[in-house]
């Protein structure tokens, strides 16, 4: 019975969380944050990026936050570390390689922030159809809203030094 119940739930996600054509969007009443990793020199964070990483949790401040999520690079869980620090949220490590289904599904209902690269940041913006530009330079900080009748707005802020 627990097992029926769980099945048909995920289904209800999944088909809130697609468009009659198959494509992704965001369930009614979700928020998703994207930006990417903080100024880095090879995989560290320069001094800049460390400051950066810092001011994102400024940048988020009175926002709920529901979680955080981020590919198991370190630059990126460098850039999330302040942030999961702050909340008292762990880091939860995604794939970095097509990011949109699994952030689509975690997103529903909720506020979640996507730390991500600069290929799978395009990469989600390209699935959920997004107008440009995308967030790929360091301190962009987009906020994807969806309404409760799932109409999407995108804010578009900056942050960090």
């Amino acid at each position: 019975m627990l097992r029926r119940a769980f099945i048909l739930s995920l289904v209800a996600l999944t088909s809130a969380c697609a468009v009659p054509n198959g494509q992704l969007a965001l369930a009614p009443n979700s928020t998703l944050i994207v930006v990417r990793h903080s100024d880095r020199d090879g995989e560290d964070l320069n001094a800049k990026g460390i400051e950066r990483s810092k001011a994102l949790v400024k940048a988020l401040d009175g926002m709920p936050l529901d979680a955080i999520y981020s590919p198991g690079i370190k630059r990126n869980l460098d850039t999330a570390a302040p942030l999961s620090k702050a909340r008292t949220l762990p880091v939860q490590r995604q794939a970095q390689e097509n990011p949109t289904p699994a952030l689509v599904s975690a997103s529903a209902g909720q506020t979640v922030i996507w730390i991500g690269n600069k290929g799978n940041i395009a990469a989600i913006w390209e699935d959920l159809r997004l107008s440009d530009p995308a967030p790929l330079d360091y301190g962009d900080l987009h906020i994807i809203r969806s309404d409760s009748a799932g109409a999407v707005t995108i804010e578009r802020r900056r942050f960090g030094p």
